[in-house]
């Protein structure tokens, strides 16, 4: 079993930056993806970002260019570095953790990132 536990949310100005860590707890030896999720108020949640065991990493379209996934400074931390945020980033973050490509097992409880002027 893993646990995960999201830090770094806040509120934030259009165009500012947040860093999102997620730390992973418990049987993390077999973690193999990562993933950033995010959930908007009316709406689906959606995979904002995502990294492998081998490091190839995903992201939407409507985040390329502006948010980094990486490794954390320990084996069982990974960050999701958001800059240029816009309004429409507004939404509770996720971190995921699972056992193959696209498959995730463990979830944290959600932070909540607010972007407005």
């Amino acid at each position: 079993q893993v646990q995960l536990v999201e830090s770094g949310g806040g509120t934030v100005q259009p165009g500012g930056s947040l860093k999102l860590s997620c730390a992973a707890s418990g049987s993390i030896f077999g973690i193999y993806t990562w993933g950033w999720y995010r959930q908007a108020p009316a709406k689906q949640r959606e995979l904002v970002s995502a990294m492998s065991r081998y490091a190839r990493s995903y992201y939407a379209d409507s985040v390329k260019g502006r948010f980094t996934i990486s490794r954390g400074s320990t084996e069982n931390t990974v960050t999701l570095e958001m800059n240029d945020l816009k309004p429409e980033d507004t939404a509770t973050y996720y971190c995921a953790a699972g056992t193959g490509d696209g498959v995730y097992d463990w979830w944290g409880p959600g932070t909540q990132v607010t972007v407005s002027s």
